[in-house]
């Protein structure tokens, strides 16, 4: 009796631990499919509009550019200070809502390289940058230098020291900032970059999250038509999305650190020739446009044809009458990107720019939708 009263206990034991560990497994499972994807979002705009947006849709905002003055980080107006304190108040509508403050942008780094050198310009440049946040209330620094250790805005100084530099700027922020302070950078999708810019074991454990610039991959110095914000490579186009993933991922980057970009707006270049629709053919870049502005640019009686390009899941514009090729995001390539986001298991979504987007049945929409759904 006693012999099976141990066999009867051990069996429930074993029925319990199972139904237990099934139960947590399961729990797992679904909190791991629910890890809903950052959605980042570049502001440059005004303040008297920026509660139109649904920003309730967003999990940052980061307000565009705070700029060097000496060695310190310096909000440039009156104006500009009105809007971070706007950005913060919209946290009433989203409680979760982090805003943030970028430093720099892709001309107006151009004394980073110096200030950043010296070990006094790091500290100096990290204790306003705290004072800055502490004074708005905001959440964070997004460095945005354009770029380290290799050529970016015309004339502004680069050394391959600047690699190195930027670690040490980070380990200093981070020291100042504590550990609640959220920490990002914005790195180009460049080969060139993403090789040579940063020390990425050095400083990934350091940030938040990288904001992977796979937009501008085919840019206004371009010699040669392409996508400039696709998600994956082509036989002619090495540059991508998905490039960028694979080769921080390659490079020990965390997936779960890095912000995939889109781009809210399109780039238009000028072709010497009509073949192949103005794709990879000789050109000259010539203006951009607001995705808010594409049905009154984009149309049949502008001369517009859509293509959409299988292999880069990219979609573009041609008129043969002035050979304008137009490069840019859609619905149908921000939710694949969205998708991809999800599947990676990437940090979230970054875009450039909100200010871009429309108000209603935006880009923003189609994120926050595709996110739903899965």
């Amino acid at each position: 009796m006693h012999k099976r009263n141990i066999n009867y206990n051990t069996t429930t034991f074993r029925v319990t631990a199972f139904v237990m560990l099934t139960l947590l497994l399961s729990f797992n499972v679904k909190a791991q499919k629910h890890i809903k994807p950052n959605v980042i979002a570049y502001y440059t705009g005004q303040n008297t509009v920026i509660d139109s947006f649904p920003i309730e849709k967003l999990s940052h905002l980061i307000y565009s550019f705070g700029h060097l003055k000496g060695d310190s980080i310096n909000i440039n107006s009156a104006k500009d200070s009105a809007l971070i304190t706007k950005m913060v108040s919209l946290k009433k509508r989203n409680p979760d809502l982090k805003v943030m403050i970028a430093m720099g942008g892709w001309s107006a780094c151009k004394n980073c390289s110096e200030v950043f050198s010296r070990v006094d310009g790091r500290k100096t440049f990290a204790k306003s940058t705290k004072e800055i946040l502490d004074f708005f209330h905001a959440d964070g620094i997004d460095i945005d230098w354009e770029y380290p250790a290799v050529v970016g805005f015309p004339s502004h100084r680069y050394t391959v020291d600047d690699k190195h530099n930027f670690t040490l700027l980070i380990k200093e922020l981070r020291k100042k900032l504590g550990k609640k302070a959220e920490i990002s950078f914005a790195a180009g999708g460049t080969k060139n970059c993403i090789d040579s810019c940063f020390e990425w074991d050095k400083v990934m454990p350091l940030v938040n999250r990288v904001n992977l610039m796979s937009y501008d991959l085919v840019s206004g110095y371009a010699v040669k038509s392409g996508h400039h914000s696709p998600l994956y490579s082509t036989g002619e186009q090495d540059l991508s999305g998905d490039y960028g993933v694979k080769a921080l991922i390659k490079l020990g980057v965390p997936a779960q650190k890095i912000a995939l970009g889109a781009a809210f707006y399109a780039r238009i270049f000028e072709n010497t020739t009509d073949a192949n629709q103005g794709l990879y053919q000789p050109t000259k870049f010539i203006s951009g446009v607001s995705f808010k502005d594409f049905k009154k640019q984009f149309t049949t009686e502008n001369g517009y044809t859509y293509y959409w390009d299988e292999t880069a899941k990219a979609p573009y514009y041609y008129n043969p009458q002035m050979k304008y090729f137009a490069s840019f995001d859609d619905p149908k390539s921000i939710s694949l990107k969205t998708k991809y986001v999800i599947d990676q298991k990437l940090n979230g979504i970054m875009f450039w720019e909100l200010t871009d987007d429309a108000y209603s049945n935006g880009l923003l929409d189609v994120i926050d939708k595709t996110i739903k759904e899965l």
